[in-house]
């Protein structure tokens, strides 16, 4: 498979110190407003990547779910290998990349459990077999076949009466220090705007492409 000469040009727009919101949460909503208007596919799924136990790199792709002047959430099983890696080494980099726009948002940050009543509030908004789903699935540990995870999920819905989100299953929160705006420009000349957490200020810098 020839692949080498497959590219793209770059000229949606530009992205410059003068133009970008001084504060990134800011930026990130008007682009996420802007990826959503777009009708961008699955604008809030993410890459969230985390130092795995084994001590390699690893990322995967969830979705957003909420985010505030504070810190981005996503919901999980605690005991996934994401779970398990975040409770060794709480530094995560959060990736959203939206094609359509040519753009890419870089967030290196720190996670922390959200209280009991946030995961308890999200857990039951989601639909019956999903928060069903969330508790049968072992996630991320070995299981014999796809069928293990239907006879789960069918003695659960046939054997039980209330369904209680599970003590290992709840949020993240991640509260950034850094963010990265990337936009693509032509010639492979594209805008880098780093934004780094500095005692409590935002400090704003260009990055070469």
């Amino acid at each position: 498979m020839k692949i080498d000469s497959v590219r793209k040009e770059y000229k949606f727009s530009e992205l410059s110190r003068k133009t970008i919101d001084k504060n990134p949460f800011s930026q990130f909503r008007k682009w996420l407003k802007e990826a959503i208007n777009a009708k961008v596919e699955e604008p809030t799924a993410m890459s969230v990547a985390t130092f795995g136990t084994d001590g390699f790199p690893q990322s995967r792709i969830v979705l957003l779910k909420f985010f505030d002047e504070n810190s981005f959430v996503f919901f999980t099983n605690y005991n996934s290998e994401k779970g398990k890696s975040l409770e060794k080494n709480s530094k995560v980099g959060l990736h959203f990349f939206w094609p359509e726009l040519e753009r890419q948002i870089r967030i290196s940050g720190l996670a922390e459990k959200t209280s009991a009543e946030v995961s308890d509030k999200y857990f039951f908004s989601r639909p019956e077999a999903s928060r069903i789903g969330a508790i049968v699935s072992p996630q991320s540990s070995e299981i014999p076949n796809r069928q293990f995870l239907h006879d789960r999920f069918n003695t659960f819905q046939k054997e039980t009466t209330q369904i209680i989100r599970p003590e290992t299953w709840g949020g993240y929160s991640v509260f950034p220090v850094k963010f990265e705006f990337w936009q693509g420009r032509e010639n492979r000349l594209h805008d880098r705007i780093l934004f780094e957490k500095e005692n409590e200020t935002w400090v704003i810098k260009r990055l070469a492409p």
